[in-house]
């Protein structure tokens, strides 16, 4: 078996979401959408393979004197960095090991160039991407197949030496998940009741916009409410949401690094628990998702802090997930877990998930979150839902159905093919756009799990 890549391509896609959406640092309003396409040879077949993914604003990195488009030229270096890497790279005999040639010779590169893991790593993300989907393609296998056979070639070991002489299919569920639950999105600069809307802030496109109205709409159960780093505003939010969460409901917390201490983020949490009108909202918090920045979250400081703090939350790191044992350093920490992102690697976020697995059987809890880099259609989103729902993650942050008007981003008859591609997942608007199917909560991954990788 042998697979190597002859040219790579990118195009980009200009994008404006329907309403902001403010996390951390960011609020976007309008992004760039990548869209990557392999020209591979797979045991002597030429076959193509694609991924895509956004250039978002302040996640990546977190650095006040870049401009957004600083940002993304930053982001378009990394990219075709990897790609000339890949490019170079002889025949090597799978996908995994593809990933990794590319993976050591990038992150060298990035050392080098001062440029952050998180960073570098997002360029070899859509080779991975790519690489998979060309893979399958030319062995008529779905991913769900090749994961589980590993003929994608994953050495687990060679990551977490604990897994030595493992597979996948050791530690993955039997098949993949038929539906997931949507975590949706509650961002710091949404409405919470239509009332909340200012009249000049007010859209007529047919979808809902304040959180209450979402939750009638879509049956919405989850959600992932962003906090902004001021613990006065923090706390009164989330006594705002109680008064509107009611029912069966669980919810995450995530930061995005803008606490810049633990020390600060505990004083918020003691405030939280202090308050009694919080008391049954507190008790439906899942995590907490990276509250600190990421040059202190996996500090000694924090080590030991954590250590100290006995009724600590669940805390997981998202963007301090940055290298290939972030995990096992976070665990080491006093850490719960971590995110799975496909812009953080496919291949990562697989042991990393087996690894956890590993982990609980010995008695040990990890947890495994699924989280979104408002993956959209017709790539990034298929595939991101083909990876969670082989990993069998149940709940995953959701939220382009939420900041974007559907699929109206593409053209009409990409729609239309989608939609026929996909009837579990797309449905179309009475004003006849397509959107995202969320049903009770839920979105069907019954579609993308027979697919090469999240594609027809």
């Amino acid at each position: 078996m042998s697979i190597s890549v002859r040219d790579t391509r990118f195009r980009l896609l200009p994008m404006r979401t329907r309403m902001p959406f403010r996390y951390g640092i960011a609020t976007v309003r309008k992004l760039q959408h990548l869209i990557l396409q392999v020209a591979a040879l797979v045991d002597g077949e030429e076959v193509e393979g694609h991924s895509a993914d956004h250039l978002a604003p302040r996640w990546f990195v977190k650095d006040p004197t870049l401009t957004v488009e600083d940002e993304v030229q930053l982001l378009l270096s990394v990219i075709q960095h990897a790609c000339q890497l890949a490019e170079e790279l002889r025949e090597v005999p799978s996908p995994f090991d593809l990933w990794w040639e590319v993976y050591q010779a990038q992150m060298a590169w990035a050392h080098q160039e001062n440029i952050a893991p998180l960073v570098a790593s997002f360029g070899v993300s859509l080779i991975e991407r790519a690489a998979i989907d060309a893979f399958c393609r030319a062995k008529r296998v779905s991913f769900a197949q090749a994961l589980r056979r590993n003929m994608l070639g994953l050495d687990l070991g060679r990551i977490h030496p604990s897994l030595r002489g493992a597979e996948p299919g050791n530690y993955l569920p039997a098949e993949p998940l038929r539906e997931i639950i949507v975590r949706h999105t509650v961002g710091l600069s949404d409405p919470l009741t239509d009332a909340d809307i200012p009249p000049n802030e007010r859209l007529d496109d047919g979808l809902p916009q304040s959180l209450e109205d979402c939750i009638q709409h879509y049956g919405l159960t989850h959600f992932k409410i962003k906090l902004g780093g001021d613990a006065h505003a923090d706390h009164e939010r989330l006594r705002a949401l109680s008064r509107l969460l009611s029912g069966t409901f669980y919810f995450t917390l995530d930061a995005n690094e803008m606490y810049p201490d633990i020390e600060a983020f505990r004083s918020l949490w003691e405030h939280v628990c202090a308050d009694a009108a919080l008391t049954e909202f507190r008790r439906a918090l899942l995590f907490v998702e990276q509250p600190l920045a990421r040059d202190e979250a996996l500090s000694e400081r924090t080590h030991q802090e954590l250590l100290r703090w006995r009724d600590k939350p669940p805390v997981i790191i998202d963007e301090s997930d940055a290298e290939l044992r972030s995990l096992a350093t976070a665990l080491d920490i006093g850490y719960h877990g971590c995110s799975v992102k496909s812009c953080k690697g496919v291949f990562k976020g697989i042991v990393n998930l087996c690894l956890a697995e590993s982990l609980s059987r010995q008695g040990r809890g990890v947890l495994i979150s699924g989280e979104d880099l408002t993956t959209v259609p017709p790539i990034s989103l298929l595939q991101d839902l083909a990876l969670m729902a082989n990993l069998g993650i149940p709940h995953v942050e959701r939220n382009s159905y939420h900041y974007f008007r559907g699929l109206t981003m593409l053209s009409q008859d990409e729609q239309d093919r989608l939609l026929a591609t996909y009837p579990d997942l797309f449905t179309r608007h009475p004003l006849g756009f397509v959107v995202m199917h969320v049903t009770g909560g839920r979105v069907s991954t019954t579609g993308v799990a027979k697919t090469a990788f999240g594609q027809q």
